[in-house]
C-alpha cells in the first residue's frame, strides 16, 4: 500500500510553487539582478532556473517513457535548456513562467499511475545509484525547488526582506502567546 503517490506529488509540488512565487512576488523588480555572492545566479537567473527544473524529467520520463538513459544525450538537452534559461525576463514574464510551468508539471504529475511510478530508469555507469524510479525522479523536481528556495530566502533576508513563512510562523506564535495570557487572566 502506497500512502503516497501521484495526487499527493502534485499537491506538495503545488504548495511548494506556491510558496516559491509568494517569494518571487515580494522581491523587488530592481533586485531581480542582485547576486549575493560572485559565482551565484542572480535572483531572477534562479528563479527562472527554478521556472524550468522539471524539464528533464518531463523529457525523460513524459516525452520519451525512458527506462534506461543509455544514449540519451545530456550536453544536448542542456545547451537547449540553456538558451531558454538565459533568455531575459522581467519580474512579470518571470512569475508567469513559474505558473505556468508548474501547473504544467503538476497536472502531468497527478494523474499518473502506481504502475507508471515504479518503474525504473537505469541510469548511466558511474552514477551514484545504478537506477532510480520514476517516482523518486520526479519528488526531486519537489527537492531540487525547495533547495533553491531556501536560498532565496536568505538572499530575502540580505535584501532586508523577513521570509513570508518566517512572517507567519511569528504570527501564529504571537496568537498562541496572547490565547495562553488570555487564559492565564481567565484563571
Amino acid at each position: 500500500m502506497n500512502y503516497y503517490g501521484a495526487k499527493e506529488i502534485a499537491a506538495s509540488f503545488r504548495t511548494v510553487r506556491k510558496n516559491t512565487l509568494t517569494i518571487a512576488e515580494e522581491i523587488p523588480e530592481d533586485k531581480f539582478d542582485f547576486r549575493p555572492a560572485e559565482g551565484t545566479q542572480t535572483v531572477g537567473e534562479l528563479l527562472t532556473h527554478i521556472a524550468l527544473g522539471a524539464r528533464f524529467q518531463e523529457q525523460v520520463i513524459f516525452a520519451e517513457k525512458r527506462t534506461k538513459m543509455e544514449g540519451f544525450d545530456f550536453m544536448k538537452f542542456m545547451e537547449k535548456l540553456n538558451e531558454e534559461r538565459n533568455q531575459k525576463r522581467t519580474k512579470a514574464q518571470i512569475i508567469e513562467l513559474l505558473k505556468t510551468e508548474g501547473e504544467k508539471y503538476a497536472t502531468a504529475v497527478e494523474g499518473l499511475t502506481e504502475e507508471f511510478l515504479s518503474v525504473p530508469i537505469m541510469l548511466p555507469p558511474g552514477a551514484a545509484n545504478p537506477s532510480r524510479t520514476r517516482f523518486d525522479m520526479l519528488l526531486g523536481v519537489k527537492e531540487h525547488e525547495m533547495h533553491h528556495r531556501g536560498q532565496l530566502m536568505l538572499i530575502e533576508r540580505m535584501l532586508g526582506i523577513t521570509p513570508h513563512l518566517t512572517r507567519e510562523q511569528q504570527a501564529r506564535m504571537a496568537a498562541m502567546r496572547e490565547a495562553a495570557a488570555a487564559k492565564q487572566t481567565v484563571s
